[in-house]
């Protein structure tokens, strides 16, 4: 492997790396949120395997989850009925803009109103999702001898293991003491259950001759490990062309560093004897 061919590994390094915390950051998938809608969120997002986060700005929050879990998050709140619809109270709905108000207005806002407290109501009941209430009442007109009689009609949406049908006489009971002039009949309350929750991927069974993966959690460690051995192995690699280039540009010439080995290893040469120092052979 040349000298060149390492440097540019250790100049693609930091881009891998890169891209792998790039991969790992975290996308916002509801934002305007209050505190407990968020809490909420992230409770049934982490109960649903899915690691997930708030953010506080501005008075409101924000959820947070990975890009990988991005669509799954998505489908699991939409199953439970995040985020809540926020419905208005008397205050706010009759809350005067004008001077003057027409009685349209007047009408329209009483009537706005009554809808959004009993949906509010309903909504509070165990195991209903989201609830809303439609109604029709008539003016009252003093030239017709019978009055038109009023209506309601009412949407639940239940979780899917809750059986609300036993249920429905309440509610009506509820909605027709609600409005003035409703009749019991005159009430139609229509269940439906919402879509269960989205199955996880790592449960699914492993195909035949495949190991099978003891529970989620190790699953998720294993997808979270690999990008950090990645990264680890980028470190490495770039550490590794940097160390070499250093170590090329500082040794010796290659025919020193050849030669040096031999002659460390012949050891010192002994030093030559004068010639006056020299004893004749034959004589002691």
């Amino acid at each position: 492997m040349t000298t060149a061919t390492l440097a540019r590994r250790a100049a693609l390094a930091p881009m891998l790396v890169l891209a792998l915390l790039a991969g790992c950051s975290n996308h916002e998938l509801y934002s305007q949120l209050s505190e407990r809608q968020a809490n909420e969120m992230v409770a049934v997002l982490r109960s649903a395997g899915i690691e997930a986060d708030k953010k506080a700005q501005e008075g409101k929050f924000s959820v947070l989850t990975s890009k990988s879990d991005f669509s799954q998050a998505v489908r699991t709140l939409n199953a439970q009925g995040y985020p809540r619809e926020s419905f208005d109270s008397m205050g706010k709905v009759f809350k005067r803009e004008g001077f003057v108000s027409s009685p349209l207005e007047e009408r329209a806002r009483l009537m706005h109103a009554m809808s959004q407290e009993i949906s509010n109501t309903i909504a509070n009941i165990d195991g209903v999702v989201t609830a809303r209430v439609h109604l029709v009442v008539p003016e009252r007109n003093p030239l017709l001898d019978k009055p038109q009689p009023a209506a309601a009609a009412v949407f639940i949406k239940h979780r899917p293991e809750r059986n609300l049908s036993g249920q429905i006489s309440q509610i009506k009971a509820l909605v027709v003491n609600s409005i003035e002039g409703l009749a019991y009949d005159n009430v139609t309350v229509a269940l439906f259950p919402a879509e269960g929750m989205p199955a996880d991927p790592s449960l699914a069974p492993a195909p035949k001759g495949a190991p099978a993966a003891s529970d989620s959690t190790q699953a998720r460690s294993a997808s979270i490990a690999l990008p950090l051995l990645a990264g680890g192995a980028a470190g490495a690699l770039a550490l590794g062309g940097g160390g070499l280039l250093w170590w090329r540009r500082r040794s010796p010439h290659p025919a020193l560093a050849m030669n040096a080995p031999a002659v460390a290893l012949a050891g010192p040469r002994p030093m030559p004897v004068p010639a006056a120092l020299r004893r004749p052979a034959g004589k002691k």
